[in-house]
């Protein structure tokens, strides 16, 4: 039958928070394990002095989390209370509320509650939705031992998936560490064997500045875009850069020690400078800070935006194999390279748009910006408390270690070999 025949989505009576008790039992979200249906905290309205309209429960209802439905929670209240308008009250009548309770918690029907909620950052289950749902009603009794039988497995059922859970922690963390490890050897040029024949990087970034001149010359990039930065070690075995005619040493700004053919080089000497631009037509693709899976560090929530709509912030160009880096908490690695569907999208002012200049392997770069190097680097330049971030300078004027153009591609090579989920 259709949930809505016995409970009604659509109404919880409310109350003002002046009219509810010291003493009373306030449950918010966070006060709820997802997946168990366990209480994890009780709170007094006296404790934390909330300033909400509060939804009205009592003991026995079965209280429904609406937002978020894959957090899965659902708990039987033991005593009279008020609840967050985002739980949902329901009073189930002469069904057995520990059988509505395991219905509201299957997989059924959290399936079905996220195939039809709405809203994307913040998914709630709509009361039309909640009321179409259908619920598979057995008699009284075999509700009772469906309760009773779950009862009894529920203790193995959860030792099983604390142990997975803490297995899957174990391995996301050994994972992280080994990506950490393995990508440190590798931008360090102990990844892959030299190559004694192998063109140095020096003359790599000889032809990224003749490149530079050659478009400036045609009007594609200005004077300032030209950056006469040539870093080199000294007969004393000291760092040295000089830009125009003046030798600064910048020995103390060096991290580690790099192979022979290998140099150090600012970003502003190799990445291309970033454009603005305006979105055209009816609509476009947005890419936002959000967009970016950073667990997998791929863009999988571009949203399709109005132009009449379109945010302030939409004003980055990118392109094809450009890298997309969060400035703001760099820390969280929002970082994604952009794949050919994402060509002609725009990005947001949150992102520094790197197009890694000719000669240089756009994978080898996206795999330098997931490095703990860069990123512990830059994130020593965040600035502010709500939003902490660095801005483009930190970037075009951070160090980067450059390998010759073919060892790029066997460290690419490498890597995938090593870590084939990074594909």
């Amino acid at each position: 039958m259709r949930l809505g025949s016995i409970i009604d989505f659509s109404k919880s009576s409310s109350v003002k928070p002046n009219e509810i008790a010291p003493d009373a039992w306030i449950l918010d979200l966070e006060d709820i394990e997802k997946d168990t249906g366990v209480l994890l905290a009780k709170k007094r309205m006296k404790d934390i002095q909330s300033k909400s309209d509060k939804h009205i429960f009592y003991s026995g209802n079965v209280l429904y989390s609406k937002l978020r439905p894959y957090l899965n929670k659902v708990i039987i209240a033991d005593e009279n209370g008020y609840c967050t308008s985002e739980i949902l009250t329901f009073d189930f009548g002469m069904i057995l509320n520990k059988y509505a309770q395991i219905y509201l918690m299957s997989p059924y029907f959290v399936d079905y509650a996220m195939s039809d909620a709405y809203g994307v950052k913040m998914p709630r289950l709509g009361s039309k939705q909640g009321n179409n749902a259908l619920m598979p009603l057995p008699p009284f009794k075999e509700q009772v031992r469906i309760a009773e039988q779950l009862a009894k497995i529920a203790p193995i059922v959860n030792r099983y998936a604390s142990s997975q859970s803490e297995l899957d922690r174990l391995n996301a963390e050994l994972f992280e560490k080994l990506k950490k490890s393995v990508l440190q050897e590798a931008i360090q040029g102990k990844l892959v064997q030299q190559d004694p024949n192998d063109e140095p990087a020096s003359v790599l970034l000889e032809r990224i500045k003749e490149e530079k001149a050659k478009l400036f010359k045609k009007g594609k990039l200005k004077k300032k875009d030209l950056v006469d930065s040539v870093i080199f070690k000294g007969e004393d075995n000291k760092y040295y850069e000089k830009i125009d005619s003046e030798v600064t040493c910048i020995d103390d700004e060096i991290p580690f020690e790099i192979p022979d053919r290998w140099a150090w080089a600012r970003g502003k000497t190799i990445f291309m400078p970033m454009q603005s631009t305006k979105p055209t037509g009816e609509s476009f693709t947005y890419i936002d800070v959000d967009a970016v899976n950073n667990r997998k560090n791929i863009i999988d929530n571009a949203k399709c935006v109005l132009t009449s709509t379109a945010p302030s912030r939409a004003t980055r160009k990118v392109w094809h194999n450009s890298i997309l880096f969060s400035m703001v908490r760099p820390y969280l690695k929002n970082i994604a390279l952009v794949g050919k569907e994402y060509c002609n999208a725009i990005a947001s002012t949150g992102f520094y748009v790197i197009r890694p200049s000719i000669h240089l392997y756009p994978e080898y770069i996206f795999q330098l910006m997931l490095s703990t190097y860069v990123v512990d680097g830059l994130n020593k330049f965040m600035k502010g408390d709500n939003s902490p971030s660095i801005n483009n300078e930190h970037i075009e004027e951070f160090l980067y270690p450059i390998p010759p153009a073919n060892e790029q591609q066997r460290i690419i090579c490498k890597l995938y070999e090593l870590l084939p989920i990074m594909k």
